[in-house]
């Protein structure tokens, strides 16, 4: 394995990486800021975890615009094959050049050169003059077989991908790599080994109410405690899919728009969420029909009780 190059985040301080989330409106306790702040000082690739919905692949697109670079995103699936994630050469354009008699396939006018050569996503994340890094982000990389797990393996090791026809290609400055995974599956100890380690935990109601308020500024803070404490209560029942950041958000801006469109149009914040009202909306929230099924009027009541005691505790601070 070669030696990785010098990190240009080698300097970087805590301070310099709250300023990048605080522009973006990105919501990081201690918890996520040290062990991201560690893969850019230390240059590895960084595996983070958690329940769908909780925020990880908008890390990376917030580290991509508050580091003002290139984002490179790589979505996984399965049967995700080498030519999908490295390169592909433009069949089509070659065989018209060879046609036209522009180019042949042997000596200096081959069509194997850089102009036929189609760049996938990690080549991408490779090539390219920037003073700064791409972001790599290898989404929900649990998804993809293992085959492709070998694959990143050397990719992660050296930072450069081999065409045969032009030579080896490698980066002069590493990507910053950020991976995904839902934990649909077990990864493999050496992808492990390759990596930084962040688990993405639920939010706690503080940080959740703050999430909600810098994504969602029209909403009212008594209001935005209120889907919080929801949220919050929801995520004790045994649902099949709690939910996560994303479906709070989308709450949010359902209960926005919804006051929108109201008669009244009432600039003075809204009345404590209702059971009927939760019941009504509860589709942003819940996206399994057992979970769904489970939501009786006891539940509801409880809800909303939930709902009103975080407007109360938000109000007497």
């Amino acid at each position: 394995m070669t030696e990785p190059t010098a990190t240009p985040f080698a300097e970087y301080t805590e301070a310099d990486l709250r300023r990048v989330f605080d522009r973006t409106g990105y919501v990081a306790e201690d918890d996520i800021l040290i062990p991201v702040l560690l893969a850019l000082r230390l240059g590895k690739p960084l595996l983070i975890e958690g329940e769908p919905g909780s925020g990880k692949t908008e890390l990376g697109k917030v580290l991509a615009d508050g580091l003002e670079t290139d984002l490179v995103r790589l979505q996984c699936y399965e049967g995700l094959a080498a030519e999908n994630t490295l390169y592909e050469w433009n069949y089509t354009k070659q065989l018209l050049s060879v046609q036209a008699g522009e180019r042949g396939v042997t000596d200096d006018g081959s069509v194997f050169d850089e102009e036929y050569l189609l760049e996938r996503p990690l080549l991408r994340a490779l090539s390219g003059d920037r003073d700064r890094p791409a972001v790599l982000l290898i989404d929900e990389v649990d998804r993809a077989d293992r085959e492709f797990e070998a694959l990143l393996l050397e990719f992660l090791s050296d930072f450069q991908v081999s065409v045969p026809e032009l030579g080896t290609i490698e980066a002069s400055v590493p990507p910053i790599v950020l991976l995904t995974s839902n934990r649909t599956r077990g990864l493999s100890d050496a992808l492990k080994r390759r990596c930084l380690y962040l688990h993405v935990e639920p939010p706690s109601f503080e940080k959740e109410r703050e999430i909600v308020q810098r994504k969602v500024p029209e909403l009212d803070g008594a209001t935005a405690a209120e889907i919080c404490g929801v949220v919050q209560r929801l995520r004790e029942e045994p649902l099949l899919k709690r939910p996560g950041i994303a479906e709070t958000l989308d709450w949010s801006r359902a209960l926005l728009e919804l006051r929108s469109a109201s008669e009244d149009g009432s600039s003075e914040p809204a009345a404590s969420l209702s059971p009927q009202l939760i019941d009504r909306t509860l589709s942003c929230l819940l996206k399994e029909v057992e979970d769904a099924s489970r939501i009786d009027d006891e539940l509801l009541e409880t809800l909303a009780r939930a709902a009103r005691d975080a407007r109360e505790r938000t109000e007497a601070q």
